[in-house]
Order: C-alpha cells, then structure tokens, then sequence
C-alpha cells in the first residue's frame, strides 16, 4: 500500500546519499528543493479558489480550520500562531487542529494519525460550524485521521479543501478542492519534513497571507494590525504610518501616540488630518478596511482629504 505512494518512493539521484560528501548532500538537498515551487505554482487554480472560501469564512466571522498530523499538523500550528501578531487579530480565526494534540507538537506521537474517529472527534470538541472551512493537509493523501476530519466537515456542511503530495490521493472525494503540490520522491526516503513540508509551507503562507489581504488586515504591502508590544514593534508602526501618509518618523510618532497606538486608526489619522475619534468610528462603520472608510470619510467629510 504505502511503497505505491510517490511521497515513499525512493530517489534515482540520491541512492547513494550515505556516501556523499557534505557538499555534495547540500548540493543535491538544494537541487531538489528548487522543484518545489514549480510544484506549487501548477496548483495556484485550486489555492484560488481555497483562498474564496477563507475570504468568505472569516467576513462571515467563521473560522478557517487546518487539520494535520505530523510534520503538516506542525506547520498548521505554526501558520495559525503567526497569523496573530503579524495581522494583529485575535486567536480562532485560523484554528489548527494536530493529531495527538499539543504535545505532539514538540514530541512525535506517530501513531495518532492513524484513527478517523479521532480526526471526526477532534472537530467535534471544537464544536464545527457550517460556515466554517476544514483544510487537510497530509503529504500522502490518506492520512485516517485528515480523512475522519473532512468527512465529518461534509456531514457539517462544511468546505473543504485537501492540501497534499501526490498525484492521485486517496481523500480526493472527501473535499471539494484538492491542491496537490506533486513534488516527487524526497532525497532522503519517505522524509515528507523535507520537499512535501516545505511546499505545504509555501501553501499554508498563501492562504492565510491572500485572505488576510483580502479581509482588509493589509494596507497595501503593509501589516497594518501590528500590536505594538515593545520598542521594536513601536518602530515597526512609526515606519508603517510614516510610509504609508509619507510623513517624517517624528510626525508618525505624534499620530501613533495620539491614536493610542492603534495602527489603522492612526494610518486614517495620518491619511486625513481627522481626529481620532472620527477615525476610530469611520473604521468601525468599516469593519476595519482603511480603504473603505477613506472612501467613506470622502463622502463624508470631504474636507478632511
């Protein structure tokens, strides 16, 4: 069953990896690695329309949901933890869901993936909603405990979406959209931590990245929802005001502090010269979209810009 699956395949160009030199291991690692994105690059269709799902999910205050075992369950913990402060939103919007729980997240329990029942168990504690979106992710495409969660999602009314390594996966007719990033044999047998990781990596990074631009936690290539938490995060949002009203550091400064150190708040400051209990209402008015409440103010109060 599993020698069928590409991921287990052994590798033609590395048969002999034992006996290479350190140079010549980093040399054929690299090589291989430089296949990934070209493999995620022929599934950008699917991750499209993965991305609609999550815009619509989390403008519906639901959630987006990853579920993992492994190495993918890892990189789900790590894409919805990053999430937080690098968009400054609260936790539960991107939800990950690991087999064998948070301890498996620093110490392997292997054996966990193996059980659908508790991949259906895990997103029944967790109390799953219609709107919400269950993402798979698991390099050979059959992982128990990814398939008990998606299929548990369906009898939800869930979407779902499959993230996976090969070309023809078993879970395929448990989600609505598969993205299969087919990166091929890893240089060292059966290693999905290595290519099939790294492009779930690349994956996890567009899907969440996409929606959070499109749910307006992004002024142009601005992370606009900094919490600002310590010297260096200050620095971070004096420069993103600053760049974005292009206006000196010291006058960022002054708007920041003005604005109680919310950042989209003191951005609208800086954009319109309003006081900032206008600006903190005209956002609210647009459910935090800068853009939308400039378009606002400027129906309103056009003499502010």
């Amino acid at each position: 069953m599993f020698e069928k699956l590409d991921t287990e395949k052994p590798n033609p160009d590395t048969v002999n990896l034992d006996s290479m030199n350190v140079y010549q291991i980093l040399e054929v690692m690299n090589a291989e690695d430089s296949k990934v994105p070209k493999a995620v690059s022929e599934c950008i269709p699917q991750i499209e329309r993965t991305v609609e799902f999550c815009i619509k999910a989390v403008k519906s205050f639901a959630r987006v949901v990853y579920v993992g075992a492994g190495t993918s369950g890892r990189l789900a913990v790590l894409d919805s933890a990053e999430i937080i402060p690098t968009f400054g939103v609260d936790e539960g919007i991107f939800v990950p869901i690991l087999a064998g729980g948070d301890k498996a997240f620093v110490n392997a329990v292997e054996n966990a993936e193996d059980s659908s029942e508790t991949g259906e168990n895990a997103l029944k504690q967790i109390s799953l909603k219609t709107h919400d979106v269950v993402i798979g992710i698991t390099a050979s495409g059959r992982t128990p405990f990814v398939k008990g969660a998606l299929s548990y999602a369906k009898t939800v009314g869930c979407s779902t979406c499959l993230i996976c390594n090969v070309s023809d996966p078993r879970l395929s007719d448990s989600a609505d959209i598969v993205i299969s990033a087919y990166t091929g044999p890893e240089v060292l047998t059966g290693s999905t931590r290595l290519k099939a990781g790294t492009a779930q990596k690349l994956i996890l990074n567009m899907i969440s990245t996409a929606t959070m631009i499109k749910t307006g936690r992004v002024f142009g290539n601005y992370m606009i929802g900094v919490k600002i938490m310590n010297e260096k995060l200050m620095d971070r949002a004096i420069r993103i005001v600053g760049g974005i009203a292009g206006i000196s550091y010291e006058k960022a400064k002054q708007i920041i502090i003005a604005s109680e150190k919310n950042v989209p708040v003191a951005i609208l400051m800086a954009l319109t010269e309003g006081e900032r209990e206008l600006c903190e209402k005209t956002l609210r008015t647009a459910d935090g979209n800068i853009r939308m409440a400039l378009e606002k103010m400027r129906q309103t109060h056009k003499h502010l810009i």
